[in-house]
């Protein structure tokens, strides 16, 4: 079959992973999990601004956490667009059970060997909770089936929490799990954006908070 003139093959699609706003327990330093926390009003200040963006990009369709902060943000992306969201629970944050409310210096006070065990990349149940690869095999599949029903060139926005769009983005670029650890965070409401390429997906830009550039240059 004939590629279009002017086209690359498999390039088409675009997956925007964009992080919910700012939330008490995110200033508090407290692991959030599956704690469903809202936004503060700096949270929803910043959904909104970040929304006019997304929305210049023409997103075809919106899938989002069902948790209360991702929900909020997604519904600024919602009323500019038009788009329904799809809310889905596989796009929740991790689970970590106890680790759950408690802020990073008192996990490390109370659980230090299970947070140094996790920073070194090995494979660790925080608080009692989910594995990071547990937490890819429900995420991942959700990006992906929303991802297949996108038209040619078509971009979704999966609207998440950090951890887990971490993970999505490793298992989706085929990483080691651990080295999932290296894809820095996400700040509070700042996305990173998957391209489709020849050899399937790549991360064409992380953290960002502006609107993608082109990469012009011999690695484009």
């Amino acid at each position: 079959m004939s590629v279009e003139a002017g086209k690359k093959p498999g390039r088409g699609r675009r997956i925007i992973l964009w992080r919910h706003g700012q939330t008490s327990w995110n200033l508090e330093r407290r692991f959030q999990g599956s704690t469903d926390i809202e936004l503060t009003e700096t949270g929803v200040g910043q959904a909104r601004r970040a929304a006019r963006l997304l929305a210049s990009l023409e997103p075809d369709a919106i899938v989002a956490s069902d948790l209360k902060r991702a929900a909020a943000t997604a519904a600024e992306l919602s009323e500019l667009t038009d788009l329904d969201v799809a809310h889905d629970e596989g796009l929740r944050e991790t689970y970590a059970g106890v680790w759950q409310g408690l802020t990073h210096e008192e996990i490390i006070g109370r659980y230090g060997d299970e947070y140094a065990a996790w920073k070194r990349g090995e494979a660790v149940r925080r608080g009692g909770g989910e594995l990071e690869t547990e937490v890819a095999d429900r995420a991942a599949p959700v990006v992906l089936r929303h991802a297949d029903k996108l038209p040619e060139d078509g971009t979704l926005v999966v609207v998440s929490h950090g951890g887990t769009i971490r993970t999505t983005i490793g298992r989706l670029l085929g990483l080691e799990s651990r080295h999932w650890e290296s894809l820095g965070g996400l700040s509070n409401c700042c996305w990173s954006v998957l391209g489709e390429g020849a050899r399937g997906w790549r991360l064409l830009e992380h953290n960002a908070g502006t609107l993608p550039e082109p990469v012009l240059g011999d690695d484009d």
